[in-house]
């Protein structure tokens, strides 16, 4: 079994500021392993999102207004 990824191991794998990954996370932008209150990411699953060329912010990249 692989050692589960903290927001800020995923924040500097991506190159995304940590609270980038916390709102994509929530958002279900990137896929997370829910334990009690704190999210962890699955190495295997985030280089299968990584490799299936991600997902696209809502709205696009645009901030929306």
């Amino acid at each position: 079994m692989n050692r589960l990824l903290t927001a800020q191991e995923v924040s500097k794998i991506l190159g995304f500021k940590e609270h980038a990954v916390y709102r994509m996370a929530r958002e279900g932008i990137l896929p997370v392993v829910h334990i009690g209150r704190s999210i962890r990411f699955d190495p295997e699953k985030l280089r299968a999102w990584i490799d299936g060329g991600g997902k696209a912010l809502p709205g696009g990249w645009r901030k929306e207004a």
